[in-house]
């Protein structure tokens, strides 16, 4: 599937908004600042790749070379669109730690 000039953008914006509020909320919620920018690339694995995740122990070789292939094989577009879902995630982190950085104990 082709991806058009609008989509692209658009994509990026969703991915970067979604990863940013997810990471906020866990942020506050588990008090952890960097919770989401560790766990995103588990969750892009889990998007690239169609091995499951009990392979990755029992086949190791087989699904990271598989993994490996599958992130080789992505076209520009989908490493943008990725790429942005994990600025959403560190933004995240970065924000929450100013907001604790000037006293809202809430963050």
């Amino acid at each position: 599937m082709q991806i058009t000039i609008v989509t692209l953008p658009i994509s990026m914006l969703l991915f970067f908004v979604l990863f940013f509020g997810i990471g906020f909320i866990l942020n506050m919620l588990l008090r952890m600042t960097w919770i989401m920018a560790v766990v995103y690339p588990v969750i892009t694995i889990f998007i690239v790749d169609d091995v499951r995740f009990i392979e990755y122990f029992t086949n190791s070789k087989t699904a990271f070379s598989e993994l490996m292939t599958g992130f080789a094989n992505l076209a520009l577009s989908d490493l943008l669109i990725l790429g942005s879902g994990l600025a959403g995630a560190i933004v995240a982190g970065i924000v929450i730690r100013i907001l604790r950085k000037k006293g809202y104990q809430m963050f």
